[in-house]
């Protein structure tokens, strides 16, 4: 079984908080994001939607059902969100799938917003038009990256030795025309936050190294540094059941929690601080 919640945070109709995680590069975490920031909102009463622009790997869509199935298994009351994916058009021609594609992206965004004080949209991880047009609707936009070099690229184009910052990446100017098509559109503003997920405790050196990086592009592309997610197994379990590590308490396995469980609960904690959303507190992942 499975619930929404509604929360009572004096909403106006079609305003709710768009939350976008965004990465031209896959495996960075952003559905395991997407879904325990869903979570951690749900907790505390807040109706939340969920938009999977991701048609082909649909990670988020698949996240959701297999919340669904364990829940209906279990005969548990697992939050979920209101979820939409974007099909795809069917079109022949480029051009009539793009318009396709769009309306029904915007058709789900104003449904979504009508309804909730949250909408969070999980964009696939490559360059295409309808992630363009869901980064350019963010209010707070998160992008998980893997702390090494190689995915620091996704930003940057970073000389390794001297850690001077040799050209911005295709992806940096992507949300910085997102920026300025949100400004032109509505005069509001893009909250850009980047995670440092799969934060090793090892390799301390290199962690430094990302570090300084990331400081010098904070100033000059306009994001906020946050750490994430560590690399733990139980992200990956968790998917398969459609939990999140705030289900334990209410899946009956809070006794089966181990030291790494607790540290990635503190994590989450953090990270729900660091993103700042509005009238969310950090407490709700405890």
């Amino acid at each position: 079984m499975s619930i929404n919640t509604v929360g009572s945070t004096g909403r106006k109709p079609g305003k709710a908080h768009i939350v976008v995680l965004g990465n031209e590069k896959g495996g960075s975490g952003k559905s395991t994001t997407a879904m325990h920031v869903i979570a951690s909102l749900m907790v505390q009463g807040y109706s939340v939607g969920s938009i999977d622009v991701d048609a082909r790997q649909g990670s988020l869509s698949r996240y959701l059902e297999n919340r669904r199935v364990y829940g209906e298994k279990h005969e548990l009351r697992l939050l979920q969100p209101r979820h939409h994916m974007v099909p795809p058009s069917n079109h022949d021609s480029v051009a009539d799938r793009e318009k396709e594609e769009t309306e029904r992206f915007l058709q789900s965004l104003e449904d979504l917003s009508n309804l909730n004080d949250f909408v969070v949209v999980d964009c696939p991880g490559s360059d295409s038009h309808l992630s363009r047009l869901a980064h350019s609707h963010a209010d707070t936009l998160i992008t998980p990256l893997n702390d090494s070099f190689v995915d620091l690229d996704v930003l940057a184009r970073v000389d390794w030795e001297t850690n001077n910052i040799v050209r911005l990446s295709h992806y940096s100017e992507l949300v910085w025309e997102s920026k300025k098509m949100r400004a032109l559109r509505d005069r509001g503003s893009i909250d850009w936050v980047v995670m440092r997920n799969r934060m090793s405790h090892l390799d301390a050196h290199n962690k430094r190294k990302v570090h300084d990086a990331l400081v010098q592009l904070e100033k000059r592309v306009g994001f906020r540094a946050a750490a994430g997610l560590g690399e733990r197994v139980i992200y990956r379990e968790l998917f398969l059941q459609g939990l999140t590590l705030l289900d334990f308490k209410s899946t009956g396995v809070e006794r089966e929690m181990t030291m790494s469980h607790v540290a990635a609960r503190q994590e989450l904690r953090h990270l729900i601080d660091s993103l700042q959303l509005p009238g969310i507190v950090a407490d709700a992942a405890e």
